[in-house]
């Protein structure tokens, strides 16, 4: 074996061992069934209360191929599209395993920790509207806290404070990422972070939420008067959502919740006492549709086997070469893919083709305003 190779295949065996590991815990939740994972189906619209619902897409999981099937809902009023039945406070904590920590951290963390280009364009989208210093900056949702770190190369004298669920929130905090670091639910932390900040921020956010409502409710009392509220989300009125169906990346079942159509979204902040600065559709866009399209495909016909929640042993080594020769031969489509991505970018935003998009929004009335439908 080379040098090179060592480092390779030490992470490859500290990977299986820790499968190997993770695997009884995984397969005594299966066998209490999948049932408890999924609440009660709902026969209204959590966003507006409307009892005019239609079925928007039925699929599994396609990035981490955990056991369940998973229910999209459309309200035929309002657009709003939501996972119904919605996962348990169990069935959060199952899917989610492994998937933002653990197993998942080292790819998860290698992408976001290679964004830090977007990040700064996320933080400069402010710049023309910041009409005083921003002393305070909260990013909700901040996990290991590289947005933070990018958009103090933006905002150097801003102290960033970061909010999340999970440990990586901790992390960021010991790396320097973030000043303060507070972890747990958003809603129950906001009473103790009433008017501190200056700005709020919740960069795909929302859509992980159990309560929409309530997340924009405790950013609204997280500011302080005339405070900014920077969003981004995934745009479920993008062409490619309904071209591409089950494979569209930003579907992302059994994780994404809510996807909130843009004129909701206004509308909701409006009545919360704030107005609407910025709404931007192809800036925020990413473009991978196509390519992660492809790969979903692909991977749905030969996925990976060396996961702790199936019931088997390490794959064997016809799998491995079978998914091996399978992506190698569609590496000619994979790169047409991404470059076709790249090059429709440019008009993502205008052809309604961008799969995400940005409000920036300015907390103006004094009054405090509840949550809406629940």
């Amino acid at each position: 074996m080379t040098t090179a190779a060592r480092p390779a295949a030490a992470e490859a065996a500290s990977r299986t061992a820790r499968i190997a590991a993770l695997r009884p815990g995984y397969q005594a939740d299966l066998a209490e069934g999948t049932d408890r994972f999924f609440g009660v189906r709902r026969t209204d619209c959590p966003w507006c209360g409307a009892t005019g619902l239609r079925g928007r897409l039925h699929t599994s999981d396609l990035l981490q191929h955990k056991p369940g099937r998973f229910v999209l809902d459309e309200c035929r009023d309002c657009g709003h599209i939501f996972q119904n039945p919605q996962l348990t406070p169990a069935g959060l904590e199952f899917y989610y395993r492994d998937f933002y920590d653990g197993l998942g951290e080292h790819r998860l963390g290698g992408v976001f920790g290679t964004r830090s280009r977007v990040y700064r364009r996320r933080a400069e989208s402010v710049l023309p509207y910041a009409a005083g210093p921003l002393t305070r900056w909260l990013d909700v949702g901040t996990g290991h806290g590289h947005f933070c770190e990018s958009a103090r190369e933006v905002f150097p004298d801003t102290a960033f404070d970061g909010l999340d669920l999970t440990e990586g929130v901790e992390f960021a905090r010991r790396e320097g990422r973030v000043v303060r670091a507070f972890r747990g639910s958003f809603p129950e932390l906001a009473p103790a972070l009433a008017g501190q900040y200056d700005l709020v921020s919740m960069f795909h956010y929302l859509e992980h939420s159990t309560d929409p409502h309530r997340e924009l409710a405790a950013a609204r009392q997280a500011l302080g008067p005339g405070g900014l509220l920077l969003i981004e989300v995934p745009d479920p009125r993008s062409r490619y959502a309904r071209l591409l169906g089950r494979w569209w990346l930003p579907w992302l079942q059994p994780q994404h919740l809510h996807l909130l159509p843009a004129a909701n979204l206004r509308r909701r902040l409006s009545e919360l006492g704030f107005t609407v600065l910025l709404e931007q559709h192809g800036e925020p866009h990413d473009p991978v549709d196509l390519l992660a399209a492809c790969w979903l495909l692909l991977d749905s016909i030969a996925p990976r086997e060396d996961s702790p929640w199936l019931p088997g042993s390490s794959p064997g080594r016809w799998r491995r070469l079978l998914r091996g020769t399978l992506f190698l031969a569609a590496a000619p489509v994979l790169l047409a893919a991404a470059a076709l991505d790249r090059l429709l970018a440019p008009v993502a935003g205008r052809t309604r083709l961008a799969n995400a998009y940005r409000l920036l929004a300015r907390l103006d009335a004094p009054e405090q305003v509840t949550g809406g439908p629940s």
